[in-house]
């Protein structure tokens, strides 16, 4: 099993403690999202490998030598201020924890997301291109794997467009992101790619390629993997252990999170020695323990 940390949330920045308390007691519960009375159950003695998706990866850092599994680390690091980013955390301070997590798992296992893209006046292509480039000089030596994506038109999006003031990315917008970003990647020493976009950028110079394939999978597990189903973007199956609306950035474009009072709730509702992220097992929970 893989197991995601998570797409739902950002468990690293604002739930390091209770993960590692789960890690450390041997099991985890998620609430199914769509049926919240059906809890999976989780035992780390399943997982294969560990995914980190996260904004800050500078609060688990000195507790990966305490984790007996394959990392692979996914962050997000994007070019917006607090208007957009409200909770984020400062990016120079960021850009110190990607280097020292390259440095502890290793740069073939940590990717780095630009991730989303959206042009407005104030965050126009110029804008993206000079921070694109700034982002790739810092990392360089410390990432080889850049993964971009734009903007979906999300609930959240939908809510927060006189924030995000987006226009349209144009066929040659996207013409000039291509040949730009390919440029200034191949000149810091990585690879650029897309995963699961219509437009994915190959014809002008990007990596076919998806988040976690099943090449790198098998690399670090020496394991084959199921498809995952519910992307259907080409990547393994992964597992994830989060909860919608329970991250504290509320970044103005987020999928995960759509209901800033419910986050409140949820984030009220969050106990370090709950075997659940949000909230405790309830009498009539239904308890599955999954395997994959």
């Amino acid at each position: 099993m893989i197991l995601n940390v998570s797409g739902r949330t950002d468990i690293v920045t604002f739930y390091t403690p209770w993960f590692m308390k789960r890690y450390h007691e041997g099991f985890v519960d998620v609430r199914n999202p769509f049926n919240p009375k059906l809890v999976s159950r989780i035992y780390f003695d399943d997982v294969d490998l560990i995914v980190f998706c996260t904004k800050n990866p500078l609060p688990i850092i000195d507790y990966l030598q305490e984790i007996d599994k394959p990392i692979l680390f996914h962050v997000t690091l994007t070019p917006y201020k607090k208007d957009i980013e409200p909770n984020v955390y400062r990016k120079d301070k960021i850009i110190e924890g990607i280097k020292k997590v390259s440095s502890i798992v290793g740069i073939d296992n940590l990717y780095v997301r630009y991730d989303p893209i959206f042009l407005s006046d104030k965050y126009d292509l110029d804008y993206h291109k000079k921070t694109f480039e700034r982002m790739c000089s810092l990392l360089s030596g410390y990432v080889k794997y850049i993964i971009i994506s734009f903007i979906d038109d999300y609930k959240n999006v939908r809510n927060n467009r006189q924030i995000l003031k987006k226009r349209d990315i144009t066929h040659d917008d996207f013409k000039e992101m291509g040949i730009s970003f390919s440029a200034i990647s191949k000149k810091y020493g990585m690879s650029v790619q897309t995963c699961f976009e219509d437009e994915n950028l190959v014809s002008y110079g990007f990596k076919n390629d998806v988040c976690l394939s099943h090449t790198l999978a098998f690399k670090l597990t020496g394991k084959a993997f199921k498809n995952w189903k519910a992307r259907k973007c080409g990547c393994v199956q992964m597992v994830d252990i989060g909860a919608y609306n329970s991250c504290k950035h509320l970044c103005k474009y987020c999928y995960a999170n759509y209901d800033e009072k419910m986050i409140e709730n949820n984030v009220r509702k969050h106990d370090v020695n709950s075997s659940l992220l949000i909230g405790k097992l309830e009498e009539n929970d239904v308890i599955k323990v999954r395997k994959g």
